[in-house]
């Protein structure tokens, strides 16, 4: 595991996001940081392996961890899983890497907690706008990829998933949010859809996720389709 200076894990809020890369290809790791530090964005630490993730995670506390699913020693999955089980790592957002759109670990990378997925072969533009969303608190969520994911790997709809609070405890209005979230409508467009105003779209999105334990719109949207609140094709 490569660290970066110790200076670096002392920024202000105001700074640009700090990342941790976590890949086993020493040259993806090289090209991903490459194209941060030259977008001004600090790469803290680099990771080989998952258990090098949740070290260099757990040491330096970064906003975003760019995790690949498979790696020696502890794959990515298990790391998202540590990671996101520590209490000092709340803020932390992991995206997760891939090869292929249609994996069935990025599902369950996602229901795990990961903010959303990226393929290796990303754009520089689009790597660095990724960063930054997630840095922000919103989720790296493709509507078309996510409902085809689900498609294919989520369970048949119950009721009630285990670790999630009950929909029975979200109000009509909620409910109705949460299924245009399963559609992958911005918080714009929701607003515009339902007649409301961006900044009560937002408090909506946000009682609905505290309501259901949930810790961001992915994980939102993953629900809805393993409860049945929306089904992939469904307009």
């Amino acid at each position: 595991m490569s660290e970066a200076p110790a200076g670096e894990a002392h920024v202000s809020e105001a700074a640009p996001p700090r990342v941790v890369i976590a890949d086993d290809q020493a040259l993806v790791r090289g090209g991903f940081r490459m194209i941060l530090r030259a977008a001004g964005i600090p790469v803290v630490a680099e990771a080989a392996d998952g258990a090098q993730a949740v070290a260099a995670t757990l040491k330096y506390r970064p906003d975003v961890v760019l995790m690949d699913i498979r790696m020696p020693e502890m794959d990515g999955l298990e790391a998202t899983r540590r990671i996101l089980a520590v209490q000092a790592c709340a803020g932390c957002r992991i995206i997760i890497l891939t090869t292929f759109d249609l994996d069935q670990y990025v599902y369950t990378a996602l229901t795990a907690g990961a903010s959303g997925f990226l393929l290796k072969d990303v754009s520089p533009e689009q790597l660095v706008a990724a960063v930054r969303l997630v840095r922000s608190g919103d989720a790296l969520l493709a509507p078309s990829i996510t409902r085809r994911l689900i498609k294919q790997f989520a369970p048949r709809p119950a009721s009630h998933p285990a670790g999630y609070g009950d929909l029975s405890e979200l109000t009509p209005r909620e409910l109705e949010v949460l299924r245009l979230l399963a559609r992958g409508l911005s918080n714009a467009e929701l607003a515009a859809h339902l007649t409301l105003s961006e900044a009560t779209v937002k408090t909506h999105v946000a009682r609905i996720l505290s309501k259901l334990g949930l810790r961001d719109r992915v994980q939102a949207v993953v629900l809805a389709y393993e409860t049945g609140l929306a089904a992939p094709g469904q307009d």
